[in-house]
Order: structure tokens, then C-alpha cells, then sequence
């Protein structure tokens, strides 16, 4: 196996496992609609009956194109900014309470931490790393 092989596979390896929170995420939302768009109301996002059906279609439409390897400067971008917003609309640390602040730190870090990874995904794939895909896909 050549080093670009190898590469390739732990660069596919990597975009699963990033992926598989937003597929989790989105089908988690799809099954509890009504609950969620409640949450939805409740922290405050406007238009939540036009932003829950687009959120659910980019967690679980970018987790797929991030697994499938389809434009992933362009899908982890999307993503990246969409985990960075959703760190600062539903992980507001600094503003809960004394019982949810632990929760909601490590949300707020693994967000942001989430977000390092897709740099690191969008920076492999404008290097040249689409050219040795595992499953012959462009990034």
C-alpha cells in the first residue's frame, strides 16, 4: 500500500467520523419534528418552521457528500460555519445557569473543535488529496 493510499484512507476515515454526528443530528430531528422545532422556539431562532427542514437537509445531506467525498472544500465549509453558528445560538455557555455550564462549555468546545477538523478537511482537499481518493471521488 503506498502512502497516498494509506492517506486516503484516513482522510476518508476522518470525514465518516465527522460526519456521522450531523446524520445522527438530523435524523434525531426528523423523528422528534415537533419537539424540536419547539427547542427551536425556545432558543430563539427566528422562522423555525423554514430553518428545521433546512437544517435537517444540510446535517444530513452534508454528512452524506462529506462521506461520499463530493466537493468537500465547499461541504465542509458549509459545515464548519453552520457547527460555529450552532456553538453560538445553542451552546451559549457564558449565559446559562450554574447547572448547565459544563454542558454547554463542552458543547460550545467540541463545536469549535469540530470546526478545527473541517479546516483540516478543507486544507487536505485544496492540496491535491482529491487526486488519491480512495473510492476514485473527487474533493
Amino acid at each position: 500500500m503506498t502512502t497516498n493510499e494509506q492517506n486516503s484512507r484516513w482522510v476518508l476515515a476522518a470525514r465518516v467520523l465527522m460526519a456521522v454526528i450531523f446524520l445522527v443530528a438530523g435524523v434525531r430531528k426528523l423523528m422528534t419534528y415537533g419537539a424540536t422545532l419547539g427547542y427551536f422556539a425556545k432558543l430563539g431562532i427566528p422562522m423555525a418552521e423554514v430553518v428545521l427542514p433546512l437544517t435537517i437537509a444540510l446535517e444530513v445531506g452534508g454528512g452524506l457528500l462529506l462521506v461520499a467525498g463530493w466537493r468537500v472544500q465547499w461541504v465542509a465549509g458549509a459545515l464548519a460555519v453552520f457547527t460555529l453558528a450552532t456553538a453560538f445560538t445553542a451552546h451559549a455557555f457564558w449565559a446559562a445557569d450554574a447547572a448547565q455550564f459544563a454542558g454547554q462549555l463542552n458543547n460550545f468546545l467540541k463545536n469549535v473543535a469540530m470546526v478545527g477538523g473541517f479546516v483540516l478537511l478543507i486544507a487536505q482537499a485544496g492540496s491535491g488529496g482529491r487526486k488519491s481518493s480512495p473510492a476514485g471521488v473527487t474533493g
